[in-house]
């Protein structure tokens, strides 16, 4: 199948999330099973210089009247994934991030920005010649992309079957009712039975709406989201249409997270040669300011800092972790009261708690790989990927019991034969802090390795995902959603 993802993110060209990560890998993935997949990736200030291999580029005039734009083919740096950069240096070429302007505010025209990555996705889908490709499925991700399947249906044209993945359900991409017209919708379409959410327009919403199928990235989260507790005021429409929503866990690259080649790590290991973890808790705990202990149990974090993300109770915790001599490691930006918390922690125990604020991928492989456990105590978690790496590299995860998490971790003191990890139930400090305190007790202990050789073992490749996705498309080809 021929297949165009579309995406706001997409690594290693831009990343701020998991996003990016499954948008660099999955096209891979399908790929190595005979589909042609192509990305198309806004051409924010940097993307087009990190990209490989440019085109000659494709004018596209002003399809919203914001700006002229361009299609530039180039290819994924280091990969055969072919990818289109939306040009338009009116909308992207600035400082700051995908999302946020350098004060850390929404860019007040992201509706703008990402209205125009669906049109020139819906424009490519339907007139695919000038490229001398066009796609069959059109696989949007998250609200980013949200009005693809919505232009495609207004169209009322011949048209790919569309696929819409939801990362995270939280973020619906909500705005003012009166840039309906701005973005290129008609008013018809603000009702319950189209665009409208709680009064606001949500490109979210037009994807769950008119997109011909729907996933999201794990099946607890799949089944969640059609509740009242987990569905963002959604979960009359998702439950709605379950007969089209799958949840599909997500992958990670083990090409690019593998402890016996990553370059960021000081030394290499496997799960038969677990020699040079311990250089690399060692070399990190150096690198932090942390004494250098090979019997103080270190718990490493890597995080967006966030409510959801149950950085409140990792703070929650610190008297106790602090209390046993364990060690923590925090690699994370976020809410300035959390990142204040850590900071502090820090300077009064700066021989147990190091904070490094921002996101630095390299050090989060070394976080990774030098941790003996790894923090992930969201409340809510569509699929996570943080615990997947922690597996992959021996460091056993500490998790809620929730979304991916609850697919993918399972608690050794719940299933001694087969559990990797540690879970709890409740959002509680007490709950989580029972659950590190079980971590502690198998520490150093047989178990412990025995716990690292089976997380280790694990298979979080991307093959059995992309073959699920692969049978999405077929469906959404052979069942398309008529709704104009």
């Amino acid at each position: 199948m021929r297949v165009l993802m579309v995406a706001s993110e997409l690594f290693p060209l831009v990343k701020t999330g998991g996003l990016a990560d499954v948008t660099g890998a999955l096209p891979r993935a399908l790929a190595r099973r005979g589909h042609d997949v192509r990305v198309l990736v806004p051409g924010y200030r940097g993307v087009l210089e990190g990209a490989a291999d440019h085109g000659r580029p494709l004018p596209l005039g002003n399809p919203l009247g914001v700006g002229q734009a361009e299609l530039v083919p180039a290819r994924l740096p280091g990969t055969d994934t072919k990818i289109y950069v939306l040009r338009c240096p009116a909308l992207y070429d600035r400082a700051g991030g995908p999302y946020l302007d350098p004060h850390g505010a929404d860019w007040t025209d992201n509706h703008l920005r990402f209205a125009l990555l669906s049109r020139v996705a819906a424009i490519i889908a339907v007139s695919g010649t000038a490229l001398g490709w066009g796609p069959q499925v059109v696989h949007a991700h998250d609200w980013q992309a949200g009005l693809v399947s919505a232009y495609l249906q207004l169209w009322g044209q011949a048209r790919p079957a569309t696929v819409l993945t939801v990362h995270n359900l939280h973020f619906a991409g909500r705005f003012h009712p009166m840039l309906m017209s701005a973005v290129g919708l008609p008013h018809s379409l603000f009702s319950a039975y189209g665009v409208e959410l709680y009064g606001a327009l949500s490109f979210l919403k037009a994807g769950l709406y008119f997109s011909d199928r729907i996933t999201t990235v794990s099946p607890t989260y799949a089944r969640q989201i059609q509740t009242s507790e987990y569905g963002e005021g959604l979960q009359g429409l998702l439950s709605a249409r379950s007969p089209h929503l799958f949840g599909i866990l997500n992958g990670i690259d083990e090409e690019v997270w593998n402890p016996a080649k990553d370059p960021a790590l000081p030394a290499a290991y496997d799960v038969d040669h677990l020699e040079g973890k311990a250089k690399i808790k060692a070399a990190l705990q150096a690198e932090l300011g942390l004494p250098v202990n090979p019997r103080a149990p270190l718990f490493g974090m890597v995080t967006r800092l966030t409510h959801q993300k149950g950085v409140d109770l990792v703070l929650g915790n610190l008297h106790f972790l602090m209390g046993t001599g364990a060690q923590l490691a925090v690699l994370g930006s976020g809410a300035a009261a959390y990142e204040l918390g850590l900071r502090e922690a820090a300077r009064h125990h700066p021989h147990n708690v190091a904070f490094r604020s921002g996101y630095d991928e390299p050090l989060s492989h070394r976080i990774m790989a030098g941790a003996d456990f790894v923090l992930v105590p969201s409340r809510f978690e569509p699929c996570g990927l943080t615990q997947m790496y922690a597996q992959r590299y021996g460091s056993l995860p500490i998790v809620r019991h929730t979304g991916g998490l609850a697919d993918t971790v399972l608690d050794s003191w719940a299933h001694p034969h087969v559990g990797t990890g540690f879970s709890f139930v409740d959002a509680t400090d007490w709950a989580m802090g029972n659950a590190m305190w079980r971590g502690m007790q198998a520490f150093g202990t047989p178990r412990y390795a025995e716990l690292q050789r089976r997380a280790m073992s694990r298979d979080f490749g991307w093959g059995p995902s992309a073959a699920l996705y692969e049978r999405v498309y077929a469906a959404a080809l052979n069942g398309p959603v008529h709704l104009l």
